[in-house]
């Protein structure tokens, strides 16, 4: 696994990766969420879920092909990783 999904948990059944993003005020969380919803746009796909709290968001993402994590899904989880960087 590529240094930007390092943080990212990779689970086996069905393929996933998961990510918990911490957000010191919701102001922060609120535009990362934002900024992932223009990115899902660009990307033409979308997390498996998203739950958040005031300070926190869980993304969990599934394997396009549902069988497989390919370098397209490393792809968009390092995309996201970035928007999280860019928030804090």
């Amino acid at each position: 696994m590529s240094d930007e999904l390092q943080d990212w948990e990779r689970r086996d059944k069905p393929p996933t990766l998961y990510k918990r993003f911490a957000f010191e005020r919701y102001a922060q969380t609120r535009v990362f969420l934002d900024a992932l919803s223009v990115l899902c746009d660009e990307f033409k796909r979308h997390p498996q879920n998203i739950n958040f709290g005031t300070t926190y968001v869980n993304v969990t993402l599934e394997a396009a092909d549902g069988k497989t994590l390919a370098p397209q899904d490393e792809a968009f989880a390092a995309h996201i990783s970035a928007l999280a960087e860019r928030g804090k």
